[in-house]
């Protein structure tokens, strides 16, 4: 089951790779952040943020994930960690990154972040019949019966 509920997970963030990110063992609230991901990319996606945002010293994080049709949700541990080649920032530069931007890929508050991928925590909400019907009629449903579970190294 991992490789079918992992690969349901990249599917869902490539539709839509909008998470929630905060450092781990710190005092803070996860953040919005949109993901740059890269299907060639082993274990590892990016960030594009500032030198004043309240990720940016990096450190262990965890990324928190939803699908549009809220039936795949991740959590995923990992490594926050400065990303300083020109070529990778150049990857994945576009005309809505540059719009948070003022001066561009010059501007001095730019800051790239490299997400290396530890573990996740995924679940596949595609209840069964006999689930929903559970549900519906106010029966005790088990949780096989609401969809697959399994934790994950990336």
């Amino acid at each position: 089951m991992s490789s079918d509920i992992t690969t349901k997970m990249w599917k869902a963030m490539s539709e839509s790779p909008k998470v929630m990110v905060s450092l781990v063992n710190e005092d803070m609230h996860a953040e919005p952040m949109y993901a740059q991901l890269d299907s060639e990319a082993n274990g590892m996606f990016w960030f594009y943020t500032t030198k004043e945002n309240r990720i940016a010293k990096g450190g262990k994080a965890m990324i928190h994930f939803a699908s549009k049709g809220h039936d795949v949700f991740a959590c995923i541990r990992g490594t926050l960690v400065t990303e300083n080649r020109p070529e990778i920032i150049d990857k994945y530069w576009s005309n809505p990154v540059e719009a948070w931007y003022e001066k561009g890929k010059e501007d001095p508050h730019l800051l790239m972040l490299r997400f290396e991928l530890n573990d996740a925590e995924i679940w596949d909400a595609d209840p069964s019949l006999k689930g929903v019907f559970k549900m519906l009629t106010g029966k005790n449903v088990q949780p096989e019966e609401m969809g697959n579970h399994d934790t994950v190294n990336l």
